[in-house]
């Protein structure tokens, strides 16, 4: 049931992202379109929920719970900037608003990627969290092997973004010929 419910959340994550999108930008209904986005984190609400309720029903801690908190953790992690990335593709091609700006070549590519990497952490930070909580919560009543080593997954997947990070500060990115060094995603990054 959890896997069936972190689809759901997935499939829910792009349904409403396109309905607030389209709402917004062909529709012309900006605020029903920003309310329709704003009903994102209850997906992730509801993943929360229906965890933690299968942990207090008897449910032996694996995989299922382990990838549920993951996913909560990049949805705060990365779904703002998801949603802020697309809203600016969707004002550029449905609206005729400027093109937004690309990660950049030199120095602001670096930069970019370090921020992404912070992302990365915070995603990291809330998956943890959740996952220690459960782990207490089943304390030494189950195996809680399982969520231990989806704690070690976040944890290795900040210390990749970080030599991902590093590798564009040590060898940056140039920028093709004829095109100068821009700013990095200034007004989509807030």
């Amino acid at each position: 049931m959890i896997v069936a419910l972190i689809i759901a959340c997935e499939v829910g994550f792009w349904v409403l992202l396109a309905a607030g999108l389209g709402l917004r930008y062909l529709a012309r209904m900006p605020r029903l379109g920003a309310a329709v986005l704003l009903c994102e984190p209850l997906m992730e609400l509801a993943l929360l929920v229906v965890t933690t309720l299968d942990l207090k029903n008897g449910a032996e801690p694996d995989w299922k719970h382990g990838l549920a908190a993951l996913y909560i953790g990049y949805t705060v992690g990365y779904g703002h900037y998801t949603i802020k990335w697309l809203d600016g593709h969707a004002a550029h091609r449905l609206a005729g608003g400027p093109k937004p700006p690309g990660a950049g070549y030199g120095k602001a590519r670096a930069v970019h990627e370090w921020k992404l990497w912070v992302r990365t952490v915070v995603a990291a930070a809330v998956a943890l969290g959740l996952l220690q909580v459960a782990i207490w919560y089943v304390g030494d009543a189950g195996d809680v092997s399982s969520l231990e080593a989806w704690q070690f997954g976040a944890l290795r997947a900040v210390g990749i973004h970080a030599l991902v990070a590093v590798a564009y500060t040590i060898w940056p990115k140039k920028a093709p010929a004829g095109e100068e060094e821009r700013p990095v995603l200034a007004k989509t990054e807030r």
